[in-house]
């Protein structure tokens, strides 16, 4: 009789680590394949919606930055708590109320104002996501919860505020009934890049963060301290770092960063505060901060990949009258090849002997 067991390599592959994700993707377009064909639909079909129509022409790319500009600057600032060992999961509940604290905002503005009041919209986004994340960090800090429960469940309490607002003292008594605000004066709105195109500035604000966030990481010594901290408490506390100092950091540059989101949105391609805003980017943010292995320059190209598959789903739906969930299934997919990569990289399986050597 044998049994498999999972033996831990004693030095993994560096080559692999970075490799793995690509790997994943290579894993989920397999799988992928099998699932069009249980579904009875031509695998190249499904393909080809999820890996060529988003990139296929001018205006595609411009909706795929559109989305990836969202997940992009939620993603950089889960990467600094996951690095900090503190695991905010609650960024779509930071994401609601950035985009509820900048509609705030933009409510109270009026055609007469100047193009100035763009940055009281956005900088109220990000400090409405702030504070959301920092009831997280305060529940941690002064009782010791577990931030992982505590930032999830806020999510659901940031989902039932919105709705409070867009079906009550908010919703625009010109809407037909329909719970959502006012459209946004046109002062409010961030300028788009190209005319005929929803790509806004955002994007730009996405690709500061890139810059911004690596030399935090890498070039200074506050982020050397959030990284001890994750990977070594016991050194961290013995250099006197302070760990206490390390969690309101990160929950609140990453609060911050999915309100600035939020903010982008709304004022941006939405234009509006509706309920339609949770769009799982908050979700989706933590694949794509792993599939970039936590580093800025990866979640960029990992950013585009999980938009792709945000586009993908949509077509998926539109053109082969498959569900729209298919997109979760495909995020569902990428995440867990990943895991699966990055166990086979640290482990190797080997069969021993029942009563044999352990």
């Amino acid at each position: 009789m044998h049994k498999l067991k999972l033996e831990a390599r004693s030095q993994p592959s560096q080559m692999w680590s970075y490799a793995s994700p690509v790997l994943a993707l290579v894993c989920t377009v397999v799988i992928g394949v099998i699932l069009f064909s249980l579904l009875g639909k031509d695998p190249m079909k499904g393909l080809q919606v999820f890996f060529w129509e988003p990139i296929k022409s001018g205006y595609a790319v411009g909706e795929l930055l559109v989305k990836a500009t969202p997940l992009l600057i939620i993603a950089l600032g889960l990467a600094v708590c996951f690095r900090s060992n503190v695991w905010n999961i609650g960024a779509e509940g930071q994401y609601i109320l950035g985009a509820v604290g900048a509609s705030g905002v933009a409510l109270m503005a009026s055609p007469s104002m100047g193009g100035w009041i763009v940055v009281p919209v956005l900088l109220a986004g990000v400090l409405a996501g702030m504070f959301w994340a920092g009831l997280t960090a305060f529940l941690r800090d002064r009782f010791n919860a577990n931030e992982i429960l505590v930032s999830l469940m806020l999510v659901y309490v940031a989902v039932q505020v919105l709705n409070f607002l867009v079906f009550g003292p908010w919703k625009d008594p010109l809407g037909y009934n329909f719970p959502q605000t006012k459209t946004f004066e046109a002062i409010t709105r961030i300028p788009r890049l190209f005319a005929g195109s929803r790509v806004s500035i955002g994007i730009f604000f996405a690709l500061i963060g890139v810059g911004v966030i690596w030399i935090f990481f890498f070039r200074t010594r506050s982020g050397f301290a959030q990284q001890v901290g994750g990977l070594a408490p016991a050194a961290s506390r013995y250099a006197g770092f302070s760990s206490r100092r390390a969690l309101w950091t990160a929950l609140l540059i990453s609060g911050g960063l999915a309100g600035l989101a939020g903010a982008l949105e709304v004022a941006g391609p939405i234009g509006q505060l509706t309920p339609y805003v949770p769009a799982g980017y908050g979700f989706a943010a933590i694949i794509v901060a792993y599939v970039g292995r936590l580093h800025p320059v990866g979640m960029v190209f990992s950013a585009v990949l999980m938009s792709m598959f945000y586009i993908g789903g949509e077509l998926a739906q539109s053109r082969l009258g498959l569900p729209k969930s298919l997109t979760g299934v495909f995020q569902g997919l990428l995440l867990f090849s990943l895991l699966a990569c990055d166990m086979l990289v640290n482990y190797r399986l080997r069969w021993i002997a029942l009563g044999g050597p352990k």
